[in-house]
């Protein structure tokens, strides 16, 4: 890794590697980096007639942890808050088909995870 790319160009890397895996498995990208209420939606994508919320985490090693073992139950709840206001601003609400995705690249190993929290 590149050691003079900010934290931001590295995230946008990493969420342009998961954003292209996703696309090949089938999902369709609509939206990246949506920030609503203090959270951030990485990638908001659409797997036939499921919304699916994406967090895309990256970490260089697992001494600490893996890049999936980062996302806490805060994290989530700000996820979810954040999903639920992207929702209502479309007209939709929880009783649309939707799920929580973990896109977790540690070192050079990729973990999808789907449905990952609801």
């Amino acid at each position: 890794m590149d050691k003079t790319l900010s934290r931001r160009e590295i995230g946008f890397r990493y969420e342009m590697i998961a954003r292209r895996y996703l696309e090949k498995a089938g999902l369709v990208f609509k939206e990246s980096n949506v920030t609503l209420r203090s959270a951030e939606i990485d990638l908001i994508m659409r797997d036939q007639k499921t919304w699916v919320f994406v967090e895309v985490r990256f970490k260089r090693n697992s001494f600490f942890g893996s890049a999936a073992d980062s996302i806490n139950n805060k994290k989530q709840k700000r996820l979810r808050d954040a999903a639920a206001i992207w929702l209502s601003k479309r007209g939709s609400h929880f009783n649309t088909s939707y799920r929580f995705d973990v896109f977790a690249i540690t070192g050079n190993q990729f973990e999808w995870f789907q449905n990952a929290f609801n």
